[in-house]
């Protein structure tokens, strides 16, 4: 049986405020377990929340930035069940006047269309403690620096129809929120979360299947990975006569495999009322426009920009332009190099593959963007081959060098370009292999460039890997064929 695959995305996006949404505890990353959580947060007797402003700010900015309507007027409510890590037995959030209303975002997919998915709504809420399950010989750990951080849950409505355009949605989501500032995006870090919904429905109905929630995927792998699992799951179930009950999952990323977690709640379940501690809070067109002239360049924009500004392709512009802080890079050894494609080439090649071997950010790179840059140079006036800008790639990454002609210098890397010591390289060269040349002569057109690489490789070996390829091929190929 054809089956139509709907999915929905609930995303949790921690904000860059330095104290959380309603007390002044920090909300610094790595602190001592339960070293940031005060009386406000614990909601301890005579405490009262006091919204922090900033959120609300970070709030308004994301919700310009997708096109939506903003709450003049927002509620909070309170949220109530009992978990571990969640100290005062309730969650402060918004459920019916949210500070962003209807929106949408736009993604680019492979086949180089482009999908409208949009946004149901996007609320203010405070985020729980975190449970350790690990170290405690068959106990849990409670570490509240957490409870009470403020987050935005961005809520799509279910236009997703696979695993391509979720992770294309949630990438397009990250690079707006951290090109706006708002968010750090580290999701290694918690500082990013979605929640999948899921259903099948027969190929061409119209009425949505009973739909599961799987929640807490911190990044895009997982999140593809799961969402094939849960396709194949439901897609067994139904094909074997069964039914899909409404449950919240858990999916191990490691071990791919689900759980259920609990059979899924309705609003009524947890007895949302609003909050009696927080007044309804009003903005107007002053805060909004304020708000507006703090947004920075978006990744659509930035994309145009860099087609039009350093002739991109669509495929580069949006890749280097959908990350501020690779966007910043990229454009810092621009500046430098004066060759874009090939910056382009380097920052999505070599510097990419390393970043991600040692899972480092680009705000890690050991390599600035100007270093690049003063490589490229020597790369495209052909001072060093390619196989040399690696070796100087590699020093500068390992930090055992921070100048790029110094390491050139120092390591014997400059490449000869002198035409007539090429020339005489080539003719010691061929005068040790008569045989091949022969070979060569008596060879089409297409078997003479295969056997180009038999030459080159002697040549190279000769100039001890630092005559220059190009020059050394139009010699070879003018001597050979003469």
């Amino acid at each position: 049986m054809q089956w139509d695959v709907v999915i929905g995305l609930e995303i949790h996006v921690q904000l860059a405020t330095r104290t959380k949404i309603f007390s002044g505890s920090s909300t610094a990353f790595g602190a001592e377990p339960n070293t940031q959580a005060n009386a406000v947060d614990l909601a301890m007797p005579g405490t009262l929340p006091v919204p922090n402003e900033q959120a609300f700010r970070y709030a308004v900015m994301f919700g310009l930035a997708i096109d939506a309507d903003i709450g003049r007027r927002s509620v909070f409510e309170r949220k109530n069940y009992f978990y571990p890590d969640l100290p005062k037995g309730y969650q402060t959030t918004q459920l019916e006047q949210p500070i962003v209303g209807p929106g949408h975002v736009d993604i680019d997919l492979a086949d180089g269309s482009s999908k409208r998915i949009r946004i149901h709504h996007a609320h203010l809420e405070e985020d729980a403690g975190k449970s350790l399950h690990e170290d405690f010989h068959g106990m849990s750990g409670i570490d509240l620096n957490r409870a009470g951080t403020p987050l935005i849950e961005v809520v799509t409505e279910p236009d997703m129809r696979s695993a391509e355009e979720a992770v294309a949605f949630a990438k397009k989501l990250h690079s707006l929120v951290t090109s706006l500032g708002i968010c750090d995006g580290d999701m290694s870090q918690g500082s990013m979360r979605f929640d999948v919904n899921i259903s099948l429905k027969p190929k061409g109905q119209e009425a949505f299947g009973t739909r599961t929630e799987t929640k807490n995927l911190n990044s895009f792998r997982f999140m593809e990975q799961a969402i094939a699992h849960e396709v194949e799951r439901q897609m067994d179930i139904l094909e074997d006569g069964g039914v899909i009950v409404q449950e919240t999952r858990l999916y191990n990323g490691d071990r791919d495999e689900s759980r259920s977690m609990r059979t899924k709640e309705e609003a009524n379940d947890y007895r949302y009322f609003p909050c009696p501690d927080l007044l309804p809070v009003e903005i107007d067109d002053t805060f909004i426009d304020d708000c507006r002239s703090r947004l920075p360049e978006l990744p659509d924009a930035r994309k145009a920009r860099f087609k039009e500004q350093y002739g991109l392709n669509d495929y580069d512009a949006g890749l280097l332009g959908g990350d501020a802080s690779l966007a910043t890079f990229f454009e810092e050894a621009v500046s430098h190099s004066k060759d874009a494609k090939l910056t382009a080439n380097w920052v999505q090649g070599e510097l990419s593959a390393r970043l991600n071997a040692e899972d480092r950010l680009i705000s890690d790179s050991p390599i600035s963007g100007a270093q690049l840059g003063d490589l490229i140079v020597r790369i495209a006036d052909d001072s060093i081959s390619s196989a040399g800008a690696k070796k100087v790639f590699d020093a500068l990454w390992t930090g055992e060098g921070d100048n790029v002609d110094a390491i050139i210098e120092a390591r014997g890397l400059k490449q000869v370009s002198d035409t007539g010591a090429l020339e005489a390289m080539v003719d010691e060269v061929l005068a040790g292999m008569p045989e091949q040349i022969a070979q060569y002569k008596e060879a089409d057109e297409k078997k003479r460039k295969k056997m180009m690489g038999g030459f080159m490789g002697p040549l190279m070996k000769a100039s001890k890997g630092q005559g220059n390829p190009k020059l050394f091929t139009e010699i070879l190929k003018k001597k050979l064929d003469s």
